[in-house]
């Protein structure tokens, strides 16, 4: 906006008035002659108007002294992420820049970094993970399990090519060894390359990287596990991944390759009131057929604008209470974690009253015939 000059200012209820030598951002001066009643309106409700000639597109809003705040719309332009959640409803995100954006062998693969969530991981046009607040997903996909188990040496994870569940596991200090197996080199590389936070995991000489198939990796390996982790993208159409979420891979493949005492636990999608039924009550019903302890747990991830959730399952119960879990916390992991706690993990368990009923009267299980998918792939798009 230039130093002075006539200027139209529209009103949200179409008023016209004509402003002389206004004056540029911190504060505009009004002529007395304008319009009083407009004036007057605006002292009374911060009225937004919007300030247009041919040179550019101004938002005035006047503040309670009475003085104009001026927000030059030009200035605000961005490029932006969109994901398709479902039919007639998507979740944008500005970006600073596009990281990474191509297509392996495998899948569609972004890396972008936004102005709100820091940088984004997006596989088959689905937000796998943000930098700003992945220690969510993270802590409640690797530590109840590990918790849980008496004392826990060796982790197999599908997947985790971000390495951020790698960084999660190497917090407990009784682990001894760690195989990451992701399908995807190109995901690892740049994954990698970009998060820094995930370095330290990446080259810690306990950590053994593996790219492959997990499923056949599992089925090649003689050893065991005492947890197995599904840290996989989200079953959608089409994506490598949905297999791994089979009735008859967890009973033939996955769950002969835990030690005795062993636990297997996996993201399972969406888990809020409206979007639970995709996979979710799925998941956990499909693992109640195959182990005799299985729970469900869920929280609030903010990039993922949903509820999320996580299923653990083994042969043996799952007991301890919140003082205990805090107790191991303390004697087993080093540094502090972000989210949990003993209080919050209990917490964790206890469904609203739609979700635990379609839990209990869930009778769908997941086979390669009778899959269930999320919605959206491939969705993901760029806008200017």
């Amino acid at each position: 906006m230039g130093s002075g000059g006539a200027v139209e200012i529209l009103s949200s209820n179409n008023d016209h008035v004509h402003v002389v030598n206004a004056v540029p951002y911190p504060q505009c001066v009004i002529r007395n002659d304008i319009n009083q009643n407009l004036i007057s309106k605006m002292n009374n409700s911060n009225q937004e108007i919007i300030l247009k000639n041919n040179n550019f597109n101004t938002k005035i809003e006047m503040n309670s002294n009475g003085d104009c705040d001026i927000d030059d719309a030009d200035d605000k332009e961005c490029s932006w992420y969109e994901e398709e959640i479902d039919d007639y409803l998507k979740w944008s995100f500005a970006l600073n820049s596009t990281l990474h954006k191509g297509t392996s062998k495998y899948q569609d693969i972004a890396l972008l970094d936004t102005k709100h969530f820091g940088k984004i991981l997006v596989i088959d046009g689905k937000m796998q993970s943000a930098e700003n607040d992945e220690f969510i997903y993270h802590e409640c996909l690797i530590h109840p399990p590990l918790l849980h188990h008496p004392n826990p040496k060796t982790v197999f994870i599908m997947g985790g090519g971000e390495g951020s569940a790698a960084r999660e596991i190497l917090k407990h200090r009784s682990i001894d060894k760690v195989v990451m197996c992701d399908i995807d080199q190109e995901v690892v590389d740049f994954c990698r390359k970009h998060l820094t936070m995930n370095w330290d995991a990446f080259c810690n000489p306990k950590l053994h990287l593996v790219i492959d198939d997990a499923k056949a990796e599992l089925e090649r390996r003689q050893e065991k596990f005492d947890l197995i982790v599904g840290d996989l993208a989200d079953p959608v159409e089409g994506g490598p991944c949905y297999q791994l979420y089979t009735k008859s891979f967890y009973e033939q493949i996955l769950k002969p390759k835990l030690n005795p005492n062993g636990i297997f636990v996996t993201q399972a999608g969406p888990a809020g009131v409206l979007t639970h039924k995709e996979v979710f009550s799925s998941i956990y019903n499909t693992l109640r057929h195959v182990f005799k302890h299985v729970v469900a747990y869920t929280a609030h991830v903010p990039s993922f604008a949903d509820t999320w959730g996580w299923v653990m399952a083994s042969d043996e119960p799952f007991v301890l209470d919140a003082k205990q879990i805090d107790s191991r916390i303390e004697e087993r992991i080093n540094g502090e974690l972000e989210y949990l706690n003993g209080a919050s993990l209990i917490s964790c368990t206890t469904m609203n009253k739609s979700v635990h009923l379609s839990l209990m009267n869930e009778t769908h299980v997941y086979t390669e015939e009778s899959a269930r998918f999320i919605h959206g792939h491939g969705m993901g798009t760029f806008k200017a």
